[in-house]
């Protein structure tokens, strides 16, 4: 369920059924080394910025040869439905070749590795034929076909070469290799055969890649869903800042009455006196404010998305999130039941972040030929790493009366529990995450029960 996406983040890609509801939680004991603490790092800040979520059409695990390439010929109807049916196809194939493409760098042995390849191979340009065999001739239609089959082209060829570049080698396999050179000489061609790219386009790196991007994006309408966000607390912030506001000067305008009635004219004493005052509460105002603002939103939901289809509007799902920092004694026993069982080494002082997201699915039905959508939740732990101490440290090894040395880096060790429910069931998983300041080194799971 959890795996690692980028240098300093992961995902969890959790699927739902429709008029579906599930909730994850998620508990990380970050290390007080580590320097994370609502000062330096507020759950508002991490959440805008380090967190993303999304829905989409779309199921896991997805491999080239169950892309459903009949949507790709339903060109007939309305304009609308054949971009999504296009988006959807175009969707699939990205998705599908990026997790094959992935598998096969895994292969070290030559023959395995090139034998995957040409079964790419086929299976790409068997899709990509399938996708022109369908090209509409409605010029409305046009553009929506001439993006998909652009971006298409380029990623398939982009997404070779870097299997190319990147998986074993072996003089044996010099026909097959050159064959799959072959095929990404072609696209190429293919697509300055159509024009899709202009010349000046095509000789800067960053702008085909920007380009690329964009008709990424294109591909993504109707199928990732249109998110809208919602601070779901903030009437109730204002009304708290503004009674705590009315309380403070209540009792600043008492202590000014019975300052006045105490002084029959205005003296430096009595400006002393009302200027501490009010520096009191200014002093005091805002750490009240925050206080009682904690307590009561403690437990309660943050913010709540809602997903709609980019293209009918319709609503297919809400989702409402929790972060907060919390104490060791406010987590479920089960969950500290969980942590307790560390080795002693690992159980130093720590922070305590929770997060919480449950998703409700209100759709009674998905497109045709989708049972389920796939949700993602990405947390980035970018901040996590800021304030880690930079170098390398050096271990000293004696052989023999000789002295050798070897660098090593800093890391440090997250521990973190997921608890995935749905309906009647519940399962608990405790994962120790190892990084540095520029990556996660390794993502371990160490305790799983359902």
């Amino acid at each position: 369920m959890l795996k690692q996406d980028e240098n300093l983040s992961f995902v969890i890609e959790p699927e739902l059924n429709a008029r579906s509801e599930q909730r994850i939680d998620l508990y990380f004991s970050i290390p007080n080394e580590m320097g994370i603490n609502p000062k330096t790092l507020s759950e508002e800040s991490y959440f805008n910025n380090q967190f993303k979520s999304h829905l989409a059409y779309n199921a896991n695990n997805i491999h080239l040869p169950l892309v459903r390439s009949r949507f790709v010929s339903k060109n007939k109807g309305e304009q609308q439905d054949y971009r999504q049916n296009l988006n959807l196809f175009c969707y699939q194939v990205r998705l599908a070749l990026d997790a094959d493409i992935k598998d096969a760098l895994k292969l070290n042995e030559a023959e395995e590795f090139y034998n995957r390849a040409n079964e790419l191979f086929e299976q790409s340009e068997g899709l990509l034929k399938k996708l022109r065999r369908y090209t509409p001739d409605d010029e409305k239609l046009l553009p929506f076909y001439t993006n998909a089959d652009n971006y298409l082209s380029w990623h398939v060829e982009q997404s070779f070469l870097k299997l190319l570049d990147e998986g074993p080698r072996s003089s044996d396999f010099a026909k097959e290799r050159n064959d799959l050179l072959q095929f990404c000489k072609s696209e190429n061609v293919y697509r300055a055969d159509k024009n899709y790219n202009s010349e000046t386009t095509l000789q800067d790196a960053n702008r085909i890649t920007n380009k690329m991007r964009l008709l990424q994006r294109l591909i993504e309408h109707g199928v990732i869903l249109q998110r809208n966000t919602r601070f779901l607390n903030s009437y109730l912030k204002r009304l708290v800042k503004g009674t705590v506001t009315a309380v403070i000067m209540a009792f600043v305008m008492l202590v000014i009455l019975n300052a006045r009635s105490s002084f029959t004219e205005v003296t430096a004493t009595l400006i002393l006196i009302l200027g501490v005052i009010y520096g009191l509460r200014e002093i005091f105002k805002e750490d009240i404010t925050r206080v009682i603002w904690r307590a009561i939103v403690q437990g309660r939901p943050k913010w709540r998305f809602t997903f709609k289809n980019s293209i009918t509007k319709d609503k297919i799902a809400s989702q409402f999130i929790w972060l907060e920092y919390t104490r060791f004694k406010k987590i479920p026993k089960e969950v500290q039941t969980i942590f307790s069982k560390r080795r002693q080494q690992n159980k130093q002082a720590a922070q305590w972040l929770h997060f919480a997201s449950e998703t409700r699915v209100s759709a009674k039905e998905f497109l045709p030929g989708y049972d389920t959508l796939q949700q993602t939740l990405q947390f980035n732990l970018a901040p996590f790493a800021r304030y880690l101490k930079r170098g390398e440290g050096k271990l000293y090894h004696l052989d023999s009366n000789k002295i050798s040395k070897q660098a090593v880096e800093r890391r440090y060790q997250l521990n973190m529990v997921l608890v995935h429910t749905e309906g009647d069931k519940t399962l608990y998983q405790r994962y120790k995450i190892t990084l540095n300041r520029s990556k996660i080194v390794n993502i371990e799971l160490i305790y799983s029960k359902k």
